[in-house]
């Protein structure tokens, strides 16, 4: 049997959910997890998904919401195997520039969204001989980043989540890691590109930040998604695992 072969068939019987699953990361996570063999469910509030992926509408900011969508998902494939909780939205500014209202509604997703479909999805997971939770971080828990301070804050709290989670949960075999994604060329990056002075200008400065000198794609953050939740990532837990094309760790001289 040849390597692709194994490769394409490491889900195959496994059951998943991405939350954020109908764009971006989420959907070519949820395309990736499917095309290796898994069932997979697609929670957005717009769940326009391709087949054979299975939309079902959630708010991950109504608790209502995210139960009955984690129930119809888990009677669908006759469990679940596997929570990737990828729903997020953006902000931008420094800690001046958010009021209170926006610091709670970013929080209501970017947080307590991980917190609810976590919480609604762990009576399945304990059935599973095969749990794994990914949650969508970002390098900016990592690294200071300007101009993002109410966006940094949530996901330095997912990165910490993250890791008291994985503390948590390890006894009843459920593994939780993260991965720290940098500057993805995402539709929420091109309407923040449409909406700058100079959107090639932003585009030119986005991608020079990063060490690679280009943008993360979505599917080489679904990889790393995929890994981590995958059966050979079964020693892994509590971890963090950058695609940030070096943005955190390296520090290269300037062209």
């Amino acid at each position: 049997m040849s390597e692709t072969v194994i490769e394409n068939a490491e889900f195959t019987g496994l059951s998943a959910i991405v939350t954020g699953g109908a764009a971006g990361i989420g959907l070519a996570t949820a395309a990736l997890l499917a095309g290796r063999g898994a069932r997979v469910a697609c929670l957005d509030l717009v769940p326009e998904v391709p087949a054979p992926l299975t939309g079902i509408r959630a708010d991950v900011a109504d608790d209502e919401s995210v139960r009955a969508a984690v129930a119809q998902a888990a009677e669908t494939f006759g469990g679940l195997d596997i929570l990737v909780n990828n729903a997020g939205i953006g902000a931008q500014g420094t800690i001046e520039d958010n009021p209170d209202e926006e610091w709670r509604r970013v929080h209501e997703v970017n947080v307590l969204g991980i917190v609810r479909t976590t919480r609604a999805a762990l009576p399945h997971l304990r059935r599973s001989a095969h749990a794994a939770i990914v949650n969508t971080c970002s390098v900016a828990a990592t690294a200071g980043l300007p101009n993002r301070a109410l966006y940094s804050a949530t996901k330095g709290a997912v990165l910490a989540l993250t890791r008291a989670c994985a503390a948590d949960l390890v006894r009843d075999g459920i593994r939780v890691n993260c991965v720290n994604p940098g500057t993805v060329d995402t539709p929420w990056i091109g309407r923040l590109l449409a909406a700058a002075p100079d959107p090639e200008a932003e585009r030119a400065a986005l991608r020079a930040r990063q060490p690679t000198g280009r943008l993360v794609a979505p599917e080489e953050v679904a990889a790393a998604i995929a890994y981590l939740a995958g059966p050979l990532a079964g020693g892994t837990t509590g971890t963090d695992l950058a695609v940030d094309g070096g943005m955190a760790g390296l520090r290269v001289r300037p062209t």
